[in-house]
């Protein structure tokens, strides 16, 4: 009989504890992106303290290796993932320079700041130029050579890709990689991906593909969906989709058992009269769905019981950022901490999303570019597609043009737009080619301007 109720008392004991370890599990949480273009936000050590007390992000992605966040965040149990700067990546290949690279960014903070991954580089693959998409794949080895060597044995190396690596996404059976970079780049970095145990980083942005009609699908509101008829899967929304197509492309080289995390993905705001989609209403119901299905655990409907790593962009709203208003209202909070919309993800905080008040203030006036006599520059028509903006920068930097400066951490890479880019890339053609009204056709997608298109920190050369 006293062997009995033991028996039960450790049955009790091991129920309970399973209900105990099952809440933990289960704690709402999600990633998101810290940047930090902008002269107005709090220091580091508030942002840590503030994730932590306030919020229930349990993870952060920096676009660098800044110390001051890294050393904010430690002892704070927010797991941090780093970039490796764009132009570090040809001298990754050296084993010695990986080395003192980790051991000057990485061993100083490692392990009271808890860095999961180190990304090398973002988006190489989109963006250019050739010699980092050709050494891509050797840096990463090397990193993680040199990670294993230091000790770091638990930090993942990869790199978070645009979803311009696949030639098509729709529908999601018949999505595949670019051809060129589908079996030179991405199946032997997936191949070291598998071998290490890391994820398959890729940034999918519904805000990209919206138009009016499928504005309930990109934003996670109810509508018929979209039905897949190769793999008789019907979506509810874009994210999934894309995702999937992401899979579709991984499994048919081979790699569908590979993790896939969600480095970057949101929607901005309030933007210019030309972008209608940007509104807060928007955004609270793209990052509010996107939350709520994250926490839900629900996957896509060709990986209905995976919960996908996932970092919002971005965290703050950083008013250096160049471009169009958009640009800069990509955040969850505003510089002084107030929340720009309700998604939920305060602690305690409301599970559905809905915008936050405040009283509007004036929006400074910003100086229209003046004329300048003698100066001209090339910009993209308004009426170019992305498709041939992108085939412009391709040519441009093809031919051995300095393209550093659109390039993350470049001076002009902000915004982070075809169109951005495409204007400054076509620019430095023209004025470098001559300055003749033909050396800015480009196929009659560019156009000839008077005013100054230079903002902030990037100077359009004349």
């Amino acid at each position: 009989m006293e062997v009995l109720k033991k028996h039960s008392s450790f049955c009790a004991l091991l129920f309970l504890s399973s209900l105990v370890l099952h809440h933990f599990n289960s704690v709402h949480s999600i990633g998101v992106n810290y940047g930090t273009l902008g002269d107005n936000l709090p220091p580091p050590a508030q942002v840590a303290q503030f994730i932590k007390d306030k919020t229930i992000i349990d993870r952060v992605k920096i676009f660098d290796v800044n110390p001051d966040i890294l050393r904010a965040f430690a002892n704070t149990g927010i797991f941090v993932s780093v970039t490796v700067p764009n132009g570090e990546i040809p001298n990754l290949t050296n084993v010695r320079y990986a080395r003192r690279w980790v051991d000057a960014n990485i061993k100083p903070f490692y392990p009271q700041t808890k860095i999961n991954y180190i990304l090398v580089g973002n988006e190489i693959l989109h963006w250019g130029p050739q010699n980092l998409r050709d050494n891509l794949v050797a840096a990463m080895k090397t990193l993680h050579k040199a990670l294993v060597r230091s000790g770091l044995r638990d930090i993942r190396v990869t790199t978070a890709h645009s979803l311009a690596i696949l030639e098509s996404s729709q529908p999601p059976s018949l999505a595949k990689f670019r051809p060129g970079w589908d079996k030179g780049v991405l199946a032997p970095m997936l191949q070291f991906l598998r071998e290490t145990r890391s994820p398959f980083m890729v940034n999918p942005y519904p805000y990209f593909g919206y138009s009016p009609e499928l504005a309930n699908f990109a934003l996670f509101r109810p509508n018929k969906g979209v039905y897949d008829r190769f793999t008789r899967r019907t979506y509810t929304n874009m994210f999934d989709m894309l995702v999937d197509a992401v899979f579709i492309s991984m499994k048919k080289l081979g790699y569908g058992d590979v993790e896939i995390v969600v480095g970057e993905t949101g929607w901005s705001s309030q933007g210019e009269v030309f972008e209608p989609k940007c509104t807060v209403p928007n955004a609270a119901s793209y990052n509010g769905g996107l939350l709520q299905k994250y926490n839900s655990g629900q996957g896509t409907p060709l990986l209905p019981r995976k919960k996908f790593e996932t970092y919002i962009f971005a965290l703050f709203n950083e008013n250096q950022k160049t471009g169009s208003t958009a640009e800069r209202n990509f955040g969850l909070f505003r510089p002084d901490f107030s929340a720009v919309y309700d998604i939920g993800i305060m602690r305690g905080g409301a599970a559905t999303a809905k915008p936050v008040p405040r009283p509007a203030l004036p929006a400074p006036a910003t100086p229209k570019p003046k004329p300048q006599a003698g100066k001209k520059w090339c910009m993209a028509k308004a009426s170019a597609t992305d498709t041939a903006l992108q085939a412009n920068i391709d040519y441009v930097c093809s031919q051995g043009f300095d393209c550093k400066p659109i390039q993350p951490g470049g001076s002009c890479f902000n915004p982070n737009t075809v169109r951005a880019h495409a204007s400054y890339i076509m620019n430095v053609y023209y004025q470098k080619e001559g300055r003749n009204n033909f050396n800015c056709d480009f196929r009659n997608t560019g156009a000839i301007t008077a005013s100054d298109p230079s903002n902030g920190p990037c100077i359009y050369v004349s």
